[in-house]
């Protein structure tokens, strides 16, 4: 059993907070975006966020989580996916629509419906950010190695997140 200080119980329940706040957001996301890319992506990562706050909520009640290279290996794999779906899209897109004839039809629609996407990509990438530096900062706060070893996990996952919003971001826009 775990024995967590009051600091430390503190500081869990702030990354609890912040876990709790990136399931919500990403999954009312994926809901508003238009985009069926950035839709999955805002998808999956409410999945990995979901994860990361059963890690917590798990170290809150004094288990220690089990990390294991499995998980890393599967967020390679998942990564390598994820980029190549990314760069296959927008052109992939533009064709089916142009072959249907709907790329004229829908381009003003498209203009407003592209422009929210957009903000809701950045608003998640500044999330992810402070997210990120939080697990950063609270990963030294932790003598258990096992604790820090799930944060320093986290904090890779947080920042895979944050590469994947910044390239779509790059990819359909100019920031």
């Amino acid at each position: 059993m775990l024995q967590l200080t009051q600091r430390e119980r503190g500081l869990l329940e702030d990354q609890q907070s912040h876990e709790q706040l990136c399931v919500y957001k990403y999954k009312s996301y994926a809901q508003q975006a238009q985009d069926p890319v950035l839709k999955q992506m805002f998808q999956k990562h409410a999945q990995h966020e979901q994860q990361h706050l059963n890690t917590v909520n798990q170290i809150l009640s004094g288990q220690v989580p089990a990390m294991n290279q499995q998980q890393g290996q599967q967020l390679g794999q998942q990564q390598g996916q994820q980029q190549q779906s990314m760069q296959q899209s927008p052109n992939m897109q533009q064709q089916n629509m142009a072959s249907q004839g709907l790329l004229s039809s829908v381009a003003g629609s498209s203009s407003q419906a592209n422009e929210d996407d957009l903000q809701l990509c950045r608003d998640m990438l500044v999330t992810e950010q402070y997210i990120s530096s939080s697990y950063d900062s609270a990963i030294f706060q932790f003598n258990n190695p096992q604790v820090r070893q799930a944060f320093n996990h986290i904090q890779k996952e947080e920042q895979q997140h944050g590469q994947e919003l910044l390239q779509y971001l790059q990819q359909n826009s100019i920031m």
